[in-house]
């Protein structure tokens, strides 16, 4: 055979092998995930009010970086899809995630368990509809931007997991787990024995840093990872993601073809320590972006299967409700969201309008990822206790992540511990959520139970 003959034969032989080559990777794919993701910059363009402190007296000026919302979009090879939208915000409301949920669902066919908001409970981002509007004793004027800035997120949000499901292409998946340290239990005893906002470092917190990697053809293109902490190192006045903000950035530094998201866990009674500068929120933003990327460079665990989900609202009941006396005396109150709940249910014992007695839409919701991660959804501010407990409760589960601040945030979440304690997360909370009373102790038997009952079912 001759030299162009054999040079032939070579080039065939070689193509040949890559078609060979693409049809096996194509049938693996086919049995596996695609994937599609997609980011839209929430920013507010114009002055606007921040969310989560009631003491700021100005709208923000200027911005560290850009806020962002972000969805990862699922399929598996029963051609079930499912989104994760995750949020540089203080909180996703019902009233936000419900429409937006329906309208997937009319448009795309996509069941609401499939569907799942999060937040990363920023501070310094924008007021928005529901996300403790009581709290913020605001001017007219920048209480008039609230609904219209909301709507705007509506749209974007359709628009988001729309693009994330456009973008769908064979996926592997594949988990694991790192550690951070800079969270701090933040109920300190005070020398009164009352429990105060401040550090105990001997109180429970959770380091775990889990992680999920999505890669098509060995290109990363989201990392997924969550952390149990309150994202409150900062409380000036600029746009900002806070230390969360900051990590993501930093992984899509290294990563840049990527899309770092962030979830928050079971934080609601931790905190960032120490915390107060943009120095601090980018050193911890640092920490947890290195506890990710350390987890991308070791062997992670695939994830094959199914995807399965389930989802349901539950009734959470509330403790007696504050008498008339009560509430005419708090009317009185030098605090700003105390005067404005007291007089929102003053008006309804005039017009004979019943007051609730729980708050009947709690959402509950399970994730299972092939036979790999299980991931529960819990709305609100949730404490560490729930975490504890729902790992005694599902012993058997290896892989079990559990989420907060998912799919409506209608308060904190104490545990029977935090309430007996009381303290910011079981009583004052309450009045900036313009919640009428306090929690009844059953919720927390009622949230884990219940959760226990819906991954019992996706087994």
């Amino acid at each position: 055979m001759n030299t162009e003959a054999r040079g032939l034969g070579g080039i065939i032989a070689r193509g040949l092998w890559g078609i060979v080559v693409s049809l096996c990777w194509l049938a693996t794919a086919d049995a596996g995930y695609l994937a599609g993701t997609a980011s839209r910059i929430i920013t507010p363009k114009e002055p606007q009010w921040l969310s989560g402190y009631a003491g700021r007296n100005k709208p923000a000026e200027g911005k560290q970086h850009d806020l962002f919302i972000k969805a990862l979009a699922l399929q598996d090879d029963a051609g079930s899809k499912f989104v994760l939208v995750t949020s540089d915000l203080i909180s996703m409301p019902r009233s936000l995630t419900e429409p937006v949920a329906q309208a997937i669902g009319q448009k795309f066919g996509i069941p609401r368990e499939n569907l799942c908001f999060s937040a990363s409970h920023t501070h310094c981002g924008p007021v928005i509809q529901d996300g403790l509007i009581n709290m913020y004793d605001m001017p007219d004027a920048m209480r008039a931007k609230v609904a219209p800035y909301t709507d705007f997120l509506k749209r974007e949000l359709l628009d988001l997991i729309a693009d994330a499901l456009k973008d769908l292409k064979p996926a592997q998946l594949s988990h694991g787990k790192g550690i951070a340290r800079f969270a701090i239990n933040r109920r300190e005893l005070a020398k009164n024995k009352s429990i105060i906002l401040g550090r105990n470092p001997l109180g429970p917190v959770n380091h775990d840093v889990p992680v999920l990697k999505v890669e098509s053809e060995g290109q990363l293109r989201a990392i997924v990872f969550g952390y149990a902490c309150h994202n409150t190192t900062l409380s000036f006045y600029e746009w900002c993601g806070d230390y969360a903000g900051f990590a993501q950035a930093e992984i899509e530094k290294k990563h840049p073809k990527a899309l770092a998201m962030f979830w928050t866990g079971c934080g609601g009674d931790a905190n960032p320590n120490p915390r107060g500068t943009v120095e601090l929120a980018k050193q911890h933003g640092q920490e947890l972006a290195e506890a990710v990327l350390a987890v991308l460079q070791q062997k992670m665990q695939p994830i094959e299967g199914k995807l399965r989900a389930t989802y349901t609202t539950i009734a959470l009941p509330l403790a007696p409700l504050p008498t008339v006396e009560q509430w005419r005396a708090d009317t009185l109150s030098k605090t700003y969201a105390a005067r404005k709940r007291a007089e929102r249910y003053l008006a309804m014992i005039e017009k004979n309008e019943p007051l609730p007695k729980d708050y009947p839409h709690y959402p509950v919701q399970v994730w299972k990822l092939g036979d790999s991660v299980t991931w529960l959804m819990l709305g609100g501010e949730v404490v560490i206790d729930y975490d504890i407990r729902l790992r005694k409760s599902l012993p058997e589960i290896k892989h079990l992540w559990i989420m907060a601040y998912a799919n409506d945030c209608p308060a904190y979440i104490p545990s029977v511990r935090v309430l007996q304690e009381g303290g910011y997360e079981a009583n004052f909370s309450m009045i900036y959520y313009g919640m009428p009373s306090t929690w009844a102790p059953a919720i927390e038997d009622l949230i884990v139970n219940k959760l226990v009952q819906l991954t019992g079912a996706l087994k």
